[in-house]
Formats: C-alpha cells, sequence, structure tokens
C-alpha cells in the first residue's frame, strides 16, 4: 500500500468522535419526531370518524362536534394563497435569476426577502389586520387571511425558486441561444423545466406553512366556525383553519372530551399535510420523468 494512500492511513479518535456525534444526532432528532407523531396519532385517532369529519361544529350542541368547515376553510386559505403567491413568487424569482442585471439593486432585494422570512408570523398578522381587516375594509375574513397568508410565503417560494433557477446548467441557455431561440422561450421552455423539481419544493414548503399557520390567521382570518354557504360568500367572512380550531379547542378544554377533539383535530392535521406533500411529490416525480 503506497505512504501517499488514504487507504493507508490510520483513523483518528477526533474523526470517530465525530461520526458517533453526528450519527446520535440524526438518531435523536428521528426518534424525537416519530415520537411526536405517534403521541398525538395514538391520542386522537381512536376519536376520528366519519361523522367527526363530515359534521359541523357548535359549541352548544355536544352532538355536533365536527371539523368539516375547518377542513373547507383551511382549503380555501391554502388554495387561494397559492393561486396569488405562487405564480408572482417564481415570476419575481425568473426576473431576478434570468433578467435583472446582477448589482447592488439585486442583492438588497434578496437580502430583504431573507429579513422577511424570518419575522414572526404575529407581526404579519398585526400587518394583515391593520392593512386588510381595517384599511382595505375586508374585515376579519378568509380573504384577508389568504392575503396575509401571501406575505408569509413569498420569500420562501421567491428564494427557493431562485436557487433551483440557479442550478440549471449555463450550457442549456447557451446552447439553446445559440440555435435562435429567443430569450423568453429558453427561459420558459428550458429553464423552467429544468427546474420545475425545486419550484414544486418551494410549493411544499409554502403549502406546510399555510396548513401549519396560527398566529397570522388569528388576526385575519377570525375563529368563526359556520358552515360555508358558498365559495363567494364565505372568502369574505371569517372563518376558522384545522390548525386555529386546535389551538381554540385545547385552550378553552374543560373536559377530557375537549382534549380528545383537540388529538382528533391534530391527526386529521397531520394527516392532511402528509396527503398533500405526497401528492405534490407524485407530480414532482411525474415532471422528472416527463
Amino acid at each position: 500500500m503506497p505512504s501517499n494512500s488514504l487507504y493507508g492511513k490510520r483513523k483518528r479518535p477526533f474523526d470517530t468522535f465525530l461520526k458517533v456525534l453526528i450519527n446520535t444526532a440524526a438518531a435523536v432528532t428521528v426518534v424525537v419526531l416519530l415520537g411526536i407523531i405517534l403521541y398525538i396519532l395514538f391520542n386522537g385517532i381512536s376519536y376520528i370518524s366519519w361523522k367527526f369529519i363530515s359534521t359541523a361544529y357548535s359549541e352548544t350542541n355536544d352532538a355536533l362536534k365536527g371539523i368539516l368547515p375547518m377542513i373547507i376553510n383551511t382549503m380555501y386559505i391554502v388554495v387561494i394563497t397559492l393561486l396569488i403567491s405562487a405564480p408572482i413568487g417564481i415570476s419575481s424569482a425568473i426576473y431576478l435569476t434570468q433578467y435583472a442585471k446582477q448589482g447592488r439593486l439585486v442583492r438588497a432585494i434578496r437580502f430583504t426577502t431573507e429579513i422577511l422570512s424570518g419575522i414572526p408570523s404575529i407581526i404579519f398578522g398585526l400587518f394583515g389586520y391593520t392593512v386588510f381587516c381595517i384599511l382595505f375594509r375586508l374585515q376579519t375574513s378568509i380573504l384577508a387571511g389568504c392575503l396575509t397568508m401571501t406575505l408569509c410565503i413569498l420569500p420562501t417560494i421567491i428564494r427557493t425558486t431562485e436557487e433551483s433557477l440557479l442550478s440549471v446548467p449555463s450550457s442549456y441557455k447557451e446552447g439553446a441561444m445559440a440555435l435562435g431561440a429567443g430569450k423568453l422561450r429558453v427561459v420558459m421552455g428550458i429553464v423552467l423545466p429544468c427546474a420545475m423539481p425545486g419550484v414544486l419544493t418551494a410549493v411544499i414548503l409554502a403549502m406546510g406553512r399555510i396548513v401549519g399557520e396560527s398566529a397570522a390567521l388569528l388576526f385575519t382570518s377570525g375563529l368563526s366556525y359556520n358552515m360555508p354557504k358558498g365559495f363567494l360568500k364565505q372568502i369574505f367572512s371569517s372563518g376558522r383553519t384545522l390548525t386555529l380550531h386546535l389551538y381554540q379547542t385545547a385552550r378553552e378544554a374543560t373536559s377530557p372530551d375537549a382534549m380528545h377533539i383537540a388529538f382528533a383535530t391534530a391527526s386529521v392535521l397531520l394527516i392532511l399535510v402528509f396527503l398533500l406533500n405526497r401528492l405534490a411529490g407524485l407530480l414532482s416525480r411525474a415532471l422528472r420523468k416527463g
């Protein structure tokens, strides 16, 4: 074995210690995550039934403790927020990486975007309540909550999409433009499709932020649990999401049944997030094969 070969060198004790430390940290992370998930499912999944998922909720009627209005409100906020924020975020990332001249302005925009991604959601909620609910006179409504959540997730979509676009090899663009393709056609026909898995990752992260948000929506979307009576009427009305329902039920819990409802709601929330992530993952895999 040559003296300069890597295989001939002895393993240093520090390398072994570092490897053990990394593996231990990874194992602890996985164990804690599984412990939280299993604890929630163990305490809540036995109380989930078709009646619980498909009926309305009432604080006075013990026979009506369903979460159907909250599920509908959550889907309203997820879909409407993504319909508003995804085109804006993806377009902004395309402009910053493909069209804008790289200089102080672009660096300032990226710095501001990173700052926005670190602002606590309660501040977004206060801003949304002041601007959308009061100034724009939307009151506490699902639409005000959607606009507020758009501000919350735009930094995530922009920065993640930017990184995906920058990871596309420049030779793809240069080859297409050498063949006479225009800038817009290169971006939309080559760069964006190659970066689409990363774009979907940004959408998945944003979706998880929307579903799990409570502080910003507490100020803007309200806590009403009435059954939706129409799309347009509902988005201009107050409505609590599953996260807000979980918070409100657990906060006002005065009996074991209330805690059971809270744990069952948390279990449904976990299952919903898992299904949404799997759907986005399957779509990303289909786009890679295409």
